[in-house]
């Protein structure tokens, strides 16, 4: 058996992020794609898979270190595939309830319609499809995308578990999906043989692989767990407690009593503040979701339960008919018998945003300071770059401008580009400014990375290509993420200003509203002037009152003076 190392692969624009949880142990049988560390960059959490199936030997990282794309993780004693004849022929009690089965069956499935399954797509349930990539008569391959769903936070393609011809969509967009449902009819050859058959390496296999196998193998025949017509599998699935029930993945099983939840739910619940084990899964072997964490955290806002960590904090302070917080439960009022209503649910971006936000705007102890810009001259020199760049199809807009400004602003005051971290300011040497997109389903807030090593022109460009991938819902988490400040815009909507909420863990945004012309003193006479109204809000743990009124009268005057970039 080979000995091969298992590196962290691509995972988007994450430099020196932290290991948090191990899944595996030296000696634990893994198999590709089964999950070995949870890692965490500044914004999300993410498990980094096996690239291989084999057994642990040795683990190269702990808990606290900081990985990035290439570093190694484990070495692993690769599986070599072991032929059928070998498998049936073998003596060993732990093989022969499953794996045998399993093979004996594959051949069968070859040839004919086989069902296309959505596969594991982690915690997200009722996913909705966003575009269809194939249409019934099309050949593909296995492997290859059959349609776009949108998770949480990010669009992800559904690949084909098997080659042949599509022979009937089973999906159409708009539709909600969960693992297991039926995508498609495909006419030809599965690759469900060979996947069965690399799983017959020596080596225990836990009870959960035999189990999706097995399911696999049920679903592409056309049978129903336990069918008479597949002997073997039956057995198997009836007497688990001869199967080795080893999995890899135990730290996070129901037997070592942790709570049974995702990357992305652990920290959603660390931000809120909840603890994950008063909460009760609701989702697949009991898994708890992030709306699990948001119903627990809206019935204690609405004092309808109460957490026993809260309850222990605030002692007697909760009386009677409150919260573990001391405030009145939420109103519950019937709104239909003052007159008609209509119900609509929220869009899945303004759920997640909205957490967000009630988080930042509690934790975080804003104030705002509001200022004018005189932009005339730039506004002028912008229509003329427009003019003069107008073959290029590149639209320069007000805010490409802002942007530079913004990172010349942040070169001369660096603790609006900094971070809390516990009791450490981080000061960034990198400027990655975010802006916030207005699509069909709520605001979301692309970032452009590294914008002091790039120009206006570019900066409009990458503005263009990722407002329009926000607007059809396919911006990438790595788009989304490594903000170190932020510029929500209104354009030409209208206001005046407004307070602008901080996006953790930045430590201020500058908001902007809708540019006017308004008569302006110049010592002589009133002139009139185009001015944009500025509005910048702030951390005050970590900025005070004098650094923000200097910042937004420095990004004032590069705005009346735009030479004052090169400074």
């Amino acid at each position: 058996m080979a000995l091969i190392e298992v590196k962290v692969p691509d995972i988007g624009d994450f430099a020196d992020v932290s290991v948090i949880e191990l899944l595996v142990k030296v000696g634990d049988s893994v198999r590709a794609e089964q999950s070995l560390i949870t890692v965490e960059s500044d914004k999300a959490s993410m498990e980094i898979p096996c690239s291989s199936s084999g057994v642990v030997k040795e683990l190269k990282v702990k808990l606290g270190d900081k990985v990035k794309q290439g570093s190694v993780v484990l070495m692993l004693e690769e599986h070599t595939s072991v032929a059928p004849e070998s498998v049936a022929n073998s003596s060993s009690p732990k093989q022969s309830l499953s794996t045998p089965a399993l093979v004996s069956t594959a051949p069968s499935l070859s040839i004919g319609p086989i069902q296309v399954l959505v596969p594991d797509i982690g915690d997200f349930k009722d996913v909705s499809v966003i575009e269809l990539l194939v249409k019934p008569g099309d050949s593909v391959e296995v492997d290859q995308s059959l349609i776009t769903i949108e998770s949480d936070k990010a669009s992800m393609e559904i690949p084909s578990s098997a080659k042949g011809i599509i022979k009937e969509l089973k999906v159409k967009i708009g539709d909600k999906v969960n693992i297991g449902d039926l995508l498609a009819i495909v006419e030809g050859s599965s690759n469900i043989s060979s996947k069965v058959t690399s799983s017959t390496s020596s080596g225990p296999i836990s009870a959960e692989q035999t189990n999706a196998q097995r399911l696999s193998v049920q679903h592409l025949s056309g049978q129903e767990p336990g069918s008479a017509s597949n002997p073997g599998i039956a057995t198997a699935a009836k007497a688990p407690s001869e199967v080795p029930t080893h999995t890899p993945s135990s730290p996070l099983s129901a037997s070592t009593e942790v709570p049974h939840a995702s990357p992305s739910v652990r920290k959603f619940a660390r931000e809120l503040g909840v603890p994950l084990e008063e909460i009760t899964g609701t989702g697949l072997k009991g898994r708890i979701t992030h709306e699990d964490v948001q119903s627990f955290t809206r019935r204690v806002m609405q004092g309808l339960s109460t957490s026993q960590t809260q309850k222990g904090q605030s002692g007697a302070a909760s009386g009677p008919g409150s919260s573990a917080l001391g405030l009145l439960p939420w109103p519950v009022v019937d709104f239909a018998k003052f007159g008609p209503i209509e119900r609509k649910p929220m869009s899945r971006i303004k759920k997640i945003s909205g957490a967000n936000l009630h988080r930042n705007w509690v934790m975080i102890p804003h104030v705002t300071n509001h200022d004018d810009a005189d932009i005339t001259e730039l506004e002028a020199f912008r229509v003329l770059t427009n003019k003069e760049n107008e073959k290029s199809g590149v639209k320069v807009t007000m805010l490409a401008f802002l942007i530079k400004a913004c990172v010349a602003c942040l070169k001369k005051y660096p603790e609006f580009n900094s971070s809390l971290d516990g009791d450490d300011l981080v000061y960034k040497s990198y400027y990655n400014i975010g802006f916030a997109a207005d699509t069909p389903n709520g605001l979301v807030v692309p970032v452009i990375k590294s914008a002091d090593t790039k120009g206006v022109l570019q900066i409009s460009k990458e503005m263009g290509e990722l407002a329009a991938k926000a607007r059809e819902g396919k911006l990438s988490p790595a788009e989304m993420s490594g903000a170190t400040f932020t510029i929500s815009s209104l354009g030409g909507i209208g206001g005046r200003y407004f307070n602008p909420i901080i996006n953790a863990p930045e430590v201020s945004i500058l908001g902007v509203c809708k540019s006017s012309m308004q008569p302006v003193w110049n010592g002589r006479e009133f002139t009139p002037r185009l001015i944009l109204p500025l509005s910048l809000s702030w951390d005050h743990r970590v900025i005070d009152g004098a650094a923000a009124a200097r910042f937004n009268a420095y990004l004032g005057q590069i705005l009346s003076d735009f030479r004052r970039v090169l400074l």
